[in-house]
């Protein structure tokens, strides 16, 4: 079976209307494109071969703008049920039957993990629509422009893959499965997540549709260790949080949010990063569990760094009250 019909297929089964990729109309618009040029070449009496202009007056006025939308609107709709679902999860005592009860969701703790994983699958379908759909823009064009469009994309924010969200999600499926497996119940939830690791390095991986896989490196840039308390900044790139605070220039204390806008990320250098940071708490679940030794160790260590960051801090303020 075909992509294009079993992506369409996929869409038309949800139960709720989900955004998604128009891939029958831009793959229209790519064959009028074709139709266009090679009309053009009759003409003209040129080989059909030959490219497309570097801006292909046919599509890019309707194909890339038609497809920044439906990225903005695939993403923006997962992020916000992701939220949800693992806001649910992680409350405790009355602040959990509160929420339950406000409707943020219905059912019981099997629908919980089944849309975890309906969630999971409607990330990974539409960024293999999104590579596949712009693999054929630059096959038709003869070009790299949907590669170009991709990055673009990333220094927006709308690449579906780079979401702290799904890394939160899968971590989520990894630790239900463990925790079911160790109490002796059948797994029910998603089987293609897991953590890896690769010359002690450890990855968060998935099988995508299609057959392609999903690596998500979590040894920190920073310190060049396991993400310990790890954050994923707005562009996507997952630090250890005080390495995180270190690279922005605030303290603990202080925070991430109190981090200036001209900020820049230590990997992408892109600004403004911090102030949407999210923390990957279901990550921190997985790591602990999977590397106790290390994180015991990485605790002791971060508990003395913050005590003298607080210490510190406090002494200033004292001075800084006193007029000293």
């Amino acid at each position: 079976m075909k992509f294009c019909k079993k992506y369409q297929e996929y869409m038309q089964g949800q139960e709720k209307k989900l955004p998604g990729v128009g891939f029958k109309k831009l793959k229209k618009i790519l064959k009028n494109c074709r139709r266009e040029f090679q009309s053009k070449n009759d003409v003209h009496g040129v080989l059909h071969n030959q490219t497309c202009p570097q801006h292909c007056p046919v599509c890019d006025g309707t194909f890339f703008p038609s497809l920044l939308k439906e990225m903005s609107d695939i993403v923006g709709c997962f992020n916000e049920r992701a939220q949800k679902l693992l806001e649910l999860h992680l409350a405790s005592g009355f602040r959990k039957y509160f929420i339950w009860f406000k409707g943020k969701l219905q059912g019981s703790h099997v629908a919980l993990i089944q849309e975890g994983k309906d969630l999971v699958n409607y990330a990974l379908i539409n960024a293999v629509a999104i590579r596949k759909i712009l693999k054929k823009y630059d096959k038709v064009h003869f070009s790299k422009q949907g590669q170009a469009f991709k990055s673009q994309a990333q220094s927006m924010h709308i690449e579906i893959l780079q979401s702290p969200w799904l890394c939160k999600l899968m971590a989520f499926h990894i630790n239900l499965r463990e925790t079911k497996v160790k109490s002796g119940m059948t797994p029910a939830s998603f089987e293609g997540c897991y953590l890896t690791f690769n010359d002690g390095k450890p990855f968060l991986s998935c099988e995508l549709f299609d057959s392609v896989k999903l690596d998500i490196d979590l040894t920190c840039s920073i310190c060049l260790d396991t993400v310990f308390d790890p954050v994923s900044l707005t562009c996507g790139h997952i630090f250890c949080y005080m390495c995180a605070c270190s690279a922005a220039s605030v303290s603990i204390v202080n925070g991430l949010k109190a981090a200036e806008p001209k900020e820049k990320c230590p990997l992408c250098r892109e600004a403004g990063v911090y102030e949407g940071f999210v923390h990957l708490d279901e990550l921190s679940i997985l790591l602990r569990r999977s590397c106790s030794e290390y994180w015991e160790q990485r605790l002791q260590m971060e508990r003395a760094e913050r005590v003298r960051q607080a210490k510190e801090h406090w002494e200033s303020q004292c001075q800084a009250f006193v007029g000293v």
